[in-house]
């Protein structure tokens, strides 16, 4: 019997640990779960998580440990970085070890280089909309300003606009927008055609939504929100937003918010007071290029190709083989179900 079988025969998944009665039942799991080298993973013992705040529980980095994960959580408090999450070889590497935390850049910082850099430097750019209210009770948000950012912090557009429909409650306290900010603001059509031809980056619009060619790739928060109401869409295999990213997600699938992610991950605080797109902006680049960094093996498939199919990694009329393989080799099979950001190198 194998080592990943115990005394019963019972199998034990290679990724999350979890274990089986049966080995069709193991395959059946590993056909459902799409564990792949992309998972988080626990630096201690090597088991898989399917987000970050998974294994933030896991390790006791969110003031919470998962059963059976006693031994992780102490060897991470004694050595672990609470923002990466790698667990270190001793105190004293913990202590060198300062790259992950961020200092916030002040949000007016760079809008004398938008001058310098009109098109943007890098693949990627990331957009920001700050909402005012709209409708007999405020609620209905509608685009008042924009702020496109290059993978150098620097602004390369950025602007007041004036809406289509009359404002009602203007947001002041977090916005701080005022009417006259968008008296001779531009208008949201002029924005949305900036904002394209940046994107786009001299490519045909009907050619980057088949081949992505000059067409750059687009970073931020919430991004669908932010492009409805700049009246704008914009190929979703192009998109790269931190909102719907799985691994920043929460455990129960559901979306963590910008302000949360970036003091979490990246170890400083954003929207308070008065809040600048740029500033969110800057903070969805940063935990883009975190994620991008991350160490993962490469295999198979194109930096912009889909995820392959469960069907495709496990399918049906390879049953018997699959039943007859290893737990681990099983996991070389897998793949994951999301396009991991470390493939856009």
């Amino acid at each position: 019997m194998d080592s990943s079988s115990d005394a019963h025969g019972r199998h034990k998944c290679a990724a999350c640990f979890r274990q089986f009665n049966k080995m069709e039942h193991l395959v059946e799991h590993m056909r459902a779960a799409r564990h792949s080298p992309h998972e988080p993973r626990c630096g201690v013992c090597g088991k898989h998580c399917r987000s970050f705040e998974a294994l933030r529980d896991h390790l006791g980095a969110g003031g919470s440990t998962l059963p059976k994960a006693a031994s992780c959580a102490s060897e991470f408090a004694a050595s672990g970085c609470k923002l990466c999450l790698r667990v270190l070889a001793s105190a004293a590497a913990l202590r060198a070890h300062r790259g992950c935390q961020l200092s916030r850049t002040p949000p007016m910082a760079r809008l004398h280089h938008q001058a310098q850099a009109p098109q943007g430097g890098g693949r990627a750019l990331a957009l920001g909309c700050k909402m005012v209210g709209a409708g007999s009770d405020g609620s209905l948000d509608v685009v008042a300003r924009v702020c496109v950012v290059d993978e150098q912090e620097d602004i390369v557009f950025e602007a007041f606009l004036k809406p289509l429909i009359p404002v009602t409650h203007y947001r002041y306290e977090t916005t701080g927008i005022r009417p006259e900010h968008l008296r001779e603001g531009m208008t949201v059509k002029s924005a949305q055609r900036r904002v394209q031809e940046l994107l786009l980056n001299g490519e045909q619009p009907w050619k980057a939504r088949t081949s992505r060619g000059m067409a750059r790739l687009l970073v931020g928060h919430g991004l669908d929100h932010d492009l409805d109401a700049l009246g704008m869409d914009y190929p979703a295999y192009l998109k790269r937003d931190t909102a719907t990213y799985p691994p920043l997600m929460k455990t129960s699938k559901l979306s963590n918010s910008l302000r949360f992610l970036t003091h979490t991950y990246l170890g400083y605080d954003i929207q308070t007071g008065h809040q600048h797109p740029y500033e969110d902006c800057v903070a969805a680049m940063r935990l883009y290029h975190r994620m991008k960094r991350q160490q993962h093996p490469r295999s198979g498939g194109g930096a912009d190709g889909p995820a392959a199919s469960a069907d495709q990694a496990f399918p049906a009329w390879r049953q018997r083989e699959l039943e007859r393989m290893t737990p681990e080799e099983l996991l070389r099979l897998s793949t994951p179900d999301y396009h991991c950001w470390c493939l856009d190198d």
